[in-house]
């Protein structure tokens, strides 16, 4: 699985000024809405109710919100760089100003789980998210995002 199968350039948006996490998720469901069709106040109630298992900040400024969906075909991501870090709750109790929304079908299973861990392994690597905070045009961003990683764990 690539990423540039489930995130499209659309779905990247930079400097986005939010107060809160739910702020956070609403901002996601319109980009999910705007294009992947998405019911946006199905999605902010599934981020919300999948937050309630655990919060979804991985620490050093990154969110990983996700959640399964009735009526979606395919696994699609948002992302939002945020202009000002945000409290989420994150692991490491820091703010959050980088946030990788996933969206998947109720059946997807492994693919889910497979999809959350290039995510996560994407946003993990200290160079990508350096440049993501470094960079302010989506097109930039997006590009930032499908290189990913630089290098490869042993």
């Amino acid at each position: 699985m690539d990423l540039i199968e489930i995130l499209i350039p659309e779905a990247v948006r930079n400097a986005q000024s939010v107060g809160s996490k739910k702020r956070l998720f609403q901002d996601l469901a319109i980009i999910a809405e705007q294009n992947y069709g998405i019911n946006p106040e199905i999605a902010v109630e599934a981020l919300l109710e999948r937050e309630v298992l655990g919060p979804t900040g991985v620490g050093r400024g990154v969110a990983l919100p996700h959640a399964r969906l009735a009526n979606l075909d395919r696994i699609v991501g948002c992302f939002i760089k945020l202009d000002r870090p945000i409290e989420f709750d994150a692991v490491d109790r820091q703010p959050v100003d980088l946030a990788f929304a996933l969206f998947a079908p109720l059946s997807s299973g492994v693919e889910h789980l497979k999809a959350l861990a290039l995510v996560s392994r994407t946003l993990r690597d200290s160079d990508v998210c350096m440049k993501l905070r470094n960079n302010e045009n989506s097109s930039t961003l997006y590009a930032i995002l499908q290189q990913g990683p630089t290098s490869v764990a042993a």
